[in-house]
């Protein structure tokens, strides 16, 4: 026990010193984000570059895209978006940047080729993917997931980003306040509106003088042009904040886990590589005993063989990956007798794995020949040949022992599958298949091929000229260029109507 002299005062030690205090919620510069990740500038203002280019560009944006249309105005936006984001941007941009820019607008010109609604979507949807990777950058797992979901966590930062630039710009020229601004505007707008009417209903000439001079307005066109120019402002004005203060997603990569020891992964690795071995070994001619083996099983039909069969080993690869990506993390890789181990286990798993995507693809492939060609059959085709691939690049990075680069690698692969697949026209493969039955068998689903786009008309030309009329189009009006789609500006089809050729009839029933 420590004893004081009587009188002696206690003076308590210092609070250590551990800096400032970070901002509490609703203070400037308070962030849901931790501070390792993405760090908030309270005090950050767009340039007044930055935000002339945006607001010019929205402007064009508004005129030449049109949403709603699949049309070569996808591909002019994206144009307008990169080249305005990088155009003010601080610095050039990377062989990383150019490679993800050159995907993205692959992406957006398919719609102005094909007029596919399926595919131009998955296209547009896969360049949402693939632009904001290539604008927030990261090389994890981790980057690759929250990439296309960091735009909904942008507004409120871009927001005052914008404002506090505006501000400045303002401050710096003289101009009046923008609130003034739009208030000013506003009621100008409504004394041209109040009295210009009133004149109008007094004198027909001046009505017709004024309404030679003012352009016919339309509500919802107004009010879907606007919508667009706030969606082109916003990408442009978020894509520039990025550049400048891009998140650290990397740094939310899970921490590498505690590796096991050798015998806890492979005994359960090697059980299920036997079990992939048997069952490519015992199922061989089940799995590629094609049109014979299906005849000749009782009561198994095409269908079943192959719906049933494709799904589940379908899940199979699926659940594979999985397996893969926890036997990643736990393995452990120090000495070179676990690298070998997980070189051979991981290699058998992943040879095997593509054998399933393999017999996979044939089930789909014998079902298609039986019953004839459709979008989702095509499209489930690609999504297997795509497995293969990740399958591949699985396999090649457990060879290096390196697998940084495998997560950009899996992205690019299922955009080049997805760019393959547009490359092939899948809707004129569809008809074109379908063709040929008609050609050997006499039946033809004419309802099913007048509901696909314009992209099969050049394989129409194979069929009988009456047959030819029995496959029709919706109706297409003139569009303007930036409403351009190659597929619909040369189709020739027949238009829907109420009544079809004489002997079309047959050719329309239900397609299974």
């Amino acid at each position: 026990m420590t004893m004081l002299n009587p009188g002696m005062q206690v003076i308590p030690p210092p609070p250590p010193m551990l800096g400032p205090l970070l901002p509490r919620p609703g203070e400037p510069g308070w962030s849901v984000w931790p501070r390792r990740v993405w760090p908030m500038e309270p005090l950050a203002a767009a340039p007044r570059r930055v935000l002339g280019v945006a607001v010019m560009a929205a402007v064009f944006g508004t005129a030449l895209w049109r949403p709603s249309v699949l049309s070569i105005g996808y591909l002019v936006a994206g144009v307008i978006v990169f080249g305005a984001v990088y155009g003010t941007a601080p610095r050039r941009p990377t062989r990383t940047e150019w490679a993800g820019m050159a995907l993205t607008l692959a992406l957006l010109a398919v719609p102005a080729l094909l007029a596919a609604v399926w595919l131009g979507v998955l296209c547009i949807m896969a360049a949402w993917i693939t632009g904001w990777c290539t604008l927030v950058g990261g090389r994890t797992w981790t980057a690759l997931v929250a990439g296309p979901l960091v735009p909904w966590a942008l507004p409120a930062r871009v927001a005052g980003w914008a404002r506090r630039g505006a501000r400045t710009s303002a401050l710096r020229k003289g101009a009046p306040d923008l609130g003034r601004v739009v208030v000013v505007a506003a009621v100008s707008a409504v004394v041209l509106f109040v009295f210009g009417g009133l004149f109008a209903a007094a004198d027909a000439a001046f009505a017709h003088v004024l309404g030679t001079f003012t352009p016919t307005l339309r509500v919802d066109e107004f009010i879907a042009r606007c919508g667009v120019f706030v969606i082109v402002l916003a990408l442009i004005l978020a894509g520039g904040y990025l550049l400048r203060f891009p998140p650290r997603l990397d740094a939310m990569a899970p921490t590498p886990a505690k590796p096991l020891r050798r015998w806890e992964w492979a005994v359960p690795l090697a059980v299920l590589d036997a079990l992939f071995l048997a069952f490519v070994a015992v199922q061989a001619t089940v799995l590629f005993g094609g049109h014979a083996h299906v005849l000749e099983t009782e009561g198994l039909t095409y269908a079943e063989y192959a719906r049933q069969g494709f799904w589940q080993l379908l899940g199979v690869s699926a659940l594979t990956l999985l397996v893969l990506a926890v036997v990643v993390r736990v393995a452990a890789r120090t000495t070179p007798s676990d690298r070998r181990t997980v070189r051979l286990l991981v290699g058998i798993l992943c040879g095997t794995s593509i054998v399933v995507v393999v017999s996979a693809i044939h089930r789909m492939w014998l079902y298609q020949e039986a019953y004839g060609f459709s979008v989702l059959r095509l499209l489930v085709i690609t999504v297997e040949l795509w497995l293969g691939a990740v399958f591949l690049l699985v396999a090649a990075a457990g060879v290096r022992m390196d697998g940084r680069w495998l997560p950009r690698a899996v992205l690019v692969a299922g955009v080049v599958a997805l760019l393959g697949l547009a490359a092939i026209n899948p809707e004129r493969v569809i008809a074109d298949r379908n063709i040929d039955r008609y050609l050997q068998t006499g039946q033809l689903d004419a309802g099913y091929l007048s509901s696909l786009s314009p992209d099969i008309d050049p394989a129409l030309d194979r069929l009988p000229e009456a047959m030819r009329g029995c496959v029709t189009r919706e109706d297409a009006t003139p569009e303007s260029w930036y409403l351009f789609n190659l597929s619909r500006a040369v189709s020739d089809r027949p238009v829907e109507s109420s009544h079809l050729p004489d002997g079309c009839d047959e050719f329309y029933w239900e397609w299974d």
